[in-house]
């Protein structure tokens, strides 16, 4: 995915020959007219919450963009296959892991340093509070990694990166955040039901946008993560973002009136299945669900 801006929803809406092709779960929803509020935030705010640094640094994330392609391609994804990681919480044999990267994608040059930095990470802050686990890895990755989009990093238009081809290139854009935080989260010990990666339209730059949430319970306000500022901030503090799909190992929730609504799991996202074939090539343990 990329960071793009919002060109509006109504071709969307009428565009009869996309929406013929999606999933009639993900129809009904793009045919209704409040299909874009909130997943988990209804009860406590309409929108989650833009800080001022948020427009200093619009530049480094939007790009111009088609909205109606966007939710398109996210909702075509759900047609395909899709996967987790299972074993998050098994060892990780980072020095097999080092080598079968650089048997991929070649040598790893200053990323060794950052991937050794990250493992450390890993070690660190396994026997700490869950909250000063969100923070430390939420800070890693956002000082670790710069923005670049994917047709300049991966020369594809849209590209979900693992964890270590984000600190291979010390790059990628917001999906390539949340995706290697909700893997470092899950491999600290963080249950899978606490985070989701977490689609949004940044309303203050009309753009889409991707954040890892977490959620301390299943009726708590989910904070956020995000790769355009340090701080973790409850949802309520961010009615900048809206909610529109997310997703973790275990399910895939869709926007509604009503609130969040589960509606599959997350093996039917094909670029999520990527990335996990593209870590059980990287040495990471194989999910016993594949």
């Amino acid at each position: 995915m990329r960071c793009h801006y919002f060109d509006g929803i109504a071709a969307t809406l009428s565009d009869e020959r996309k929406i013929a092709n999606l999933p009639a779960l993900i129809q009904d929803k793009l045919l209704q007219s409040d299909f874009i509020v909130p997943l988990f935030f209804t009860r406590y705010h309409r929108t989650i919450a833009a800080p001022s640094m948020l427009q200093a640094r619009v530049f480094a994330v939007a790009i111009r963009f088609n909205f109606p392609r966007f939710l398109y391609g996210l909702a075509i994804t759900l047609l395909l296959g899709g996967g987790l990681l299972g074993n998050l919480l098994a060892d990780w044999d980072f020095s097999q892991i080092s080598r079968r990267a650089e048997a991929l994608y070649g040598p790893l040059g200053a990323g060794r340093q950052r991937i050794d930095a990250w493992q450390h990470l890993l070690t660190a802050q396994k026997q700490v509070s869950e909250t000063e686990q969100l923070n430390v890895v939420n800070l890693f990755f956002n000082r670790q990694l710069h923005y670049e989009e994917d047709i300049d990093l991966w020369h594809e238009i849209d590209y979900w990166a693992t964890p270590i081809q984000s600190l291979w290139k010390g790059a990628g854009d917001c999906e390539d955040y949340a995706i290697a935080k909700y893997f470092s989260l899950r491999h600290l010990g963080v249950p899978a039901e606490k985070l989701r990666i977490t689609y949004v339209k940044a309303l203050r730059q009309n753009r889409a946008h991707m954040v890892l949430t977490y959620y301390a319970s299943p009726e708590a306000m989910p904070l956020v993560l995000d790769s355009l500022m340090d701080p973790i901030l409850p949802a309520s503090q961010r009615p900048d973002l809206l909610p529109v799909y997310a997703f973790n190992g275990e399910g895939l929730w869709l926007t509604g009136a009503a609130g969040n609504k589960k509606v599959g799991d997350s093996k039917r996202l094909s670029r999520w299945q990527d990335v996990l074939k593209k870590m059980t090539a990287e040495g990471f343990p194989a999910s016993s669900d594949n």
